[in-house]
């Protein structure tokens, strides 16, 4: 016989929050821990620790949480108190529920910190936001500030982990007076049901993955590189294509042994990332563009005249004055041609077409492109049009195409913020790509670098599309003597 609904719900949680120098748990660490332990509805113990993180506290989270990098100093770091840790979060051989907000963000940072000190842990996961979004559909917004708010809950300490703490323990706690226990429990099930992996991959995998953006890497069995893909949610993206069921799909992850990741900021890193592993490990699913002799065409200013020419043996600033990007020299020739026939413009006066006989009378068929005779140019060829006027009529027919100028003074560093402030700074110098810093180190040595790769067509495309999207960015001049630190970004 079935056990009823309400013994499905867990009777031992442990209501978990922490505070951290920033969001990410392999580059920041905690730097307070609170927790709530509660059994059959009861409290039956709270605890908090400051932790000192053993690194700076940046300015940002002091004035976010109150707590500061004098407040830490004394504190014992994480390592010294560890076992007492783990011991709170799962008391003798009981495994509590591990309950949070946004529970992934304080059980990756654990699970991180436990494996810098050589401790294994894991815990069944409850999220107190996907069990608010279960429950309440209704409602747009699932934040701690949100559901206190909703469900008339106080906090008397905001942003320090035993405050927050208390408030889920008092969110459960609620819910189970006000809710059915046959509801509550199948909510709560489904925030914490778990994903079933294939059994060859890593025992945790899922526990480990993060919920921000970044690059994800696929590895074979003999290491070799499957595939590589970008996402705004790293945990998402993974563990839908490790648990995708189309056959296709089957035999791709059947082949899958190691995972790796790198956490980004935000989009335009995981862009730039992505873009920089496919190029170095060549993944075997992933699509292989052919090899390609990029081109543009350039406009003469005083004839309209278009040519051809090589990315590659241009210089940056020069690619301010073309129009388009194209695969090809065919491929750009084709589309001046669609171009031509749609605007009626001159195949002969774009040189496009063999330029007339010099023998050949003005204003004679000889002297007319093929397009005048068909009644698709407007006979520039032989004299009928201005020159000065198709010139014009050129570049304004191209204007869509016009190649986007540098907008600039000089070398930048694009400052891209992600999870509770934590910044990428992307330096660039016009349209090209340098590198990704995020320690002082970096950004000094990306500011003053010498060598300045090749115009590359591909970030060009990223990043014009990035600044279109994005209009107000953050930004900071790296040219000679304006350059700051990595810090001053904050």
């Amino acid at each position: 016989m079935d056990a009823p609904e309400e013994e499905l719900l867990p009777r031992e949680l442990v209501f978990v929050d922490l505070e951290t120098t920033g969001g990410h748990p392999v580059r920041h660490r905690i730097t307070e821990i609170g927790l709530v332990r509660v059994e059959n509805g009861v409290v039956v113990e709270e605890w908090s620790s400051l932790i000192n993180p053993e690194c700076p506290i940046p300015s940002y989270i002091e004035s976010f949480t109150g707590i500061t990098n004098e407040m830490v100093e004394g504190a014992p770091r994480f390592a010294d108190i560890a076992r007492l840790v783990r011991d709170k979060l799962a008391p003798g051989s009981r495994r509590p529920v591990f309950a949070a907000h946004n529970a992934r963000f304080d059980y990756s940072f654990l699970r991180a910190e436990f494996r810098r000190v050589g401790l294994d842990f894991s815990a069944p996961v409850l999220c107190t936001v996907k069990l608010s979004r279960r429950l309440f559909p209704e409602h747009p917004r699932h934040s701690l500030d949100a559901v206190m708010e909703r469900h008339a809950l106080s906090c008397s300490a905001r942003h320090r982990a035993l405050g927050d703490a208390r408030v889920i323990s008092d969110f459960w706690a609620k819910l189970s007076r006000e809710i059915d226990a046959r509801i509550l429990a199948a909510a709560a099930h489904s925030a914490q049901s778990q994903v079933r992996l294939p059994a060859w991959l890593p025992e945790g995998l899922a526990d480990e993955l993060p919920e921000g953006p970044g690059t994800f890497r696929f590895y074979g069995a003999q290491d070799e590189p499957l595939y590589v893909g970008r996402t705004a949610c790293l945990r998402s993206a993974v563990l839908d294509r490790l648990v995708e069921e189309r056959p296709k799909a089957r035999e791709f992850v059947a082949e899958v042994r190691r995972v790796e990741w790198t956490e980004t900021a935000g989009e335009l890193g995981a862009h730039l990332a992505e873009l920089a592993d496919i190029r170095s490990l060549e993944p075997r699913y992933n699509r292989r563009r052919k090899p390609v002799s990029d081109c543009t065409v350039a406009v003469d200013e005083r004839t309209g005249r278009v040519e051809i020419a090589a990315i590659d043996e241009m210089e940056p600033e020069d690619l301010a004055g073309c129009f388009g990007m194209f695969r090809s020299p065919k491929e750009a020739r084709k589309a001046m041609t669609d171009i031509a026939r749609a605007k009626r413009l001159c195949l002969k006066e774009l040189g496009l077409e063999a330029a007339a006989d010099p023998a050949d009378m003005p204003g004679s068929a000889a002297a007319s492109c093929v397009a005048y005779q068909l009644g698709h140019c407007k006979g520039v060829c032989v004299g009928r049009e201005p020159r000065a006027l198709h010139a014009v009529r050129v570049r304004m027919a191209l204007a869509p195409l016009k190649l986007k100028t540098w907008p600039f003074p000089g070398r930048v560093a694009l400052i891209e913020r992600g999870a509770m402030g934590a910044a990428d700074l992307h330096v660039l110098d016009r349209w090209r790509y340098l590198g990704t810093a995020r320690c002082d180190e970096e950004l000094s040595a990306l500011a003053a670098s010498p060598i300045v790769p090749a115009f590359d067509v591909e970030v060009y495309r990223i990043l014009a599309r990035h600044l279109a999207r994005h209009p107000a960015l953050e930004w900071q001049d790296l040219e000679v003597g304006s350059a700051r630190g990595y810090a001053d970004v904050y």
